[in-house]
């Protein structure tokens, strides 16, 4: 067998097994996607999404509204929002959904405002010392159902006690959406598990 066929074979032997990972991972967070804990928390904590100017995108205001209906049956005492500022918008993600919910009956002093993160890593990682600031030992992470596998491995890792509550209404509803997101996720989870970012 010649060098260049041996290195061929050796390429296509580590292709074909980094997307079996790939496929494994894409299997995993649509697996982790149907998963709801049957549980309370001290708080729901809503992962940012776009902001179009001053208002929540319609993916925002989908976790919004779970968020809200976990707090308006008891299920959490307080709600934080997380997210910052893009230069395009007039406000953060935070403050956005703030002024969300406050406009559908939420108590202001029911909402706490993590208002510097970027990324999903940065939502936990700001978060973290907030909850603890507030007493809130616990809480239900509420996202898309393709997000939420990647959000409760980072949960996990910052040290934030945490169960999955994805939104029931999430924006990505087709084929056409859905399957671009899962795309993304896969790869944003292998990135992740790689480099810890």
């Amino acid at each position: 067998m010649t060098l260049a066929r041996r290195a061929y074979r050796i390429i296509l032997a580590m292709s074909v097994f980094a997307l079996l990972i790939a496929c494994g991972l894409a299997a995993d967070v649509w697996r982790y996607a149907g998963v709801v804990a049957d549980t309370k928390a001290d708080a729901a904590l809503v992962l940012g999404a776009a902001v179009l100017g001053d208002e929540p995108s319609p993916v925002l205001v989908e976790r919004l509204r779970h968020a809200q209906q976990l707090f308006e049956v008891g299920d959490v005492r307080a709600i934080v929002v997380t997210g910052g500022r893009s230069p395009e918008d007039e406000l953060s993600e935070a403050e956005a959904s703030r002024d969300w919910l406050v406009a559908q009956g939420v108590p202001a002093d029911a909402i706490v405002l993590e208002n510097a993160s970027r990324t999903t890593l940065e939502n936990f990682q700001l978060a973290r010392p907030i909850l603890e600031a507030h007493q809130l030992g616990s809480v239900l992470v509420v996202s898309d159902p393709l997000h939420m596998r990647r959000a409760m491995l980072i949960a996990e890792r910052v040290g934030i006690s945490a169960a999955p509550s994805p939104t029931q209404t999430s924006r990505y509803q087709s084929w056409g959406t859905t399957l671009p997101f899962l795309g993304r996720e896969t790869w944003f989870m292998v990135q992740y598990l790689m480099t810890g970012r």
